[in-house]
């Protein structure tokens, strides 16, 4: 019988072009007001999910829209997979218009029993490189759970700190879609509604995980244009529906590391990070 833990230590390398559509398109999904990308341009730092996405015919696709199960990732039983959270590094922004490869190794499988039951978590390691230089490396938390049983309690919100900036999103089934199609996400989640409140029994379509990172970056980026990210990490704590509003907030923790963080409406906290800048040109917050 294999076991979840043989999957430790597995390997994985994938090529990809850094196509300038994707960007752009994002961008757009975005509201940026900007011209398209075109070659030559870096690649603004989480938008790597744009690229190197497993493609898996319709026959191979599970019930909720994912792979089925196996492959690279192990072949975990517990329906729920959900993005956990990244600590990622930024040498330096991947280049549009060149080659660039994704070599990935399962760094560790974890089994524990929470309050919500059975929980596997999944890290990945993944290290990006062009040009034979690495330009970032990344360790992806995924969690798997089972439903959570009638009647159980949900975990006690924390609330937000207070913000020095922000901005509101209002969520949309289109956004959400825009983002499924940009990720290649199958993931029924985050457009199936009758699937998502009815099979899955949450509140409204869920927000994507690393959409809500990429939104926290942009924030940042909005704040202070001429800032280079070294690194990045963040948690997901609660999840985020597209029923009601919701804030990507940040403050100063010193010169060059900021909190940044999504609010849900009722002031809890939906996902933190930590951003490490490096200050251009510019100089510091517009």
């Amino acid at each position: 019988m294999v076991e979840l833990t043989d999957w430790i230590g597995r390997t994985n390398a994938v090529e990809d072009h850094i196509h300038a559509f994707p960007a752009t398109a994002l961008a757009a999904t975005l509201d940026h007001d900007r011209a398209p990308f075109t070659n030559g341009d870096p690649l603004p730092p989480l938008w790597h999910w744009l690229y190197f996405l497993p493609i898996f015919k319709m026959s191979d696709t599970n019930y909720d829209g994912h792979a089925a199960l196996g492959g690279f990732l192990p072949p975990v039983e517990l329906p729920r997979r959900m993005w956990a959270g990244s600590r990622l590094t930024f040498h330096q922004g991947l280049q549009i218009g060149a080659q660039a490869t994704k070599h990935s190794e399962i760094l560790d499988v974890r089994q524990r029993t929470g309050r919500s039951g059975a929980l596997v978590f999944v890290t990945v390691g993944h290290r990006l490189t062009q040009a034979g230089t690495c330009v970032l490396e990344e360790e992806h938390d995924i969690v798997y759970r089972a439903p959570p049983a009638e009647g159980q309690p949900a975990p006690t919100p924390r609330p937000a700190p207070k913000a020095a900036f922000g901005r509101k999103i209002t969520p949309s089934p289109v956004l959400l879609f825009r983002y499924s199609a940009l990720t290649f996400n199958g993931h029924r989640i985050h457009y199936d509604q009758p699937f998502c409140t009815g099979s899955e029994g949450y509140e409204g379509l869920v927000v994507h995980g690393p959409l809500l990172a990429t939104l926290m970056l942009d924030l940042l980026h909005r704040e202070y244009p001429s800032a280079h990210v070294s690194r990045f990490e963040f948690r997901a704590l609660a999840p985020v529906f597209d029923t009601t509003p919701f804030h990507v907030e940040g403050a100063e923790v010193d010169a060059s590391t900021l909190r940044l963080w999504v609010r849900h409406e009722n002031g809890t906290l939906a996902m933190e990070g930590t951003a490490s800048i490096e200050h251009g040109s510019g100089g510091a917050r517009q």
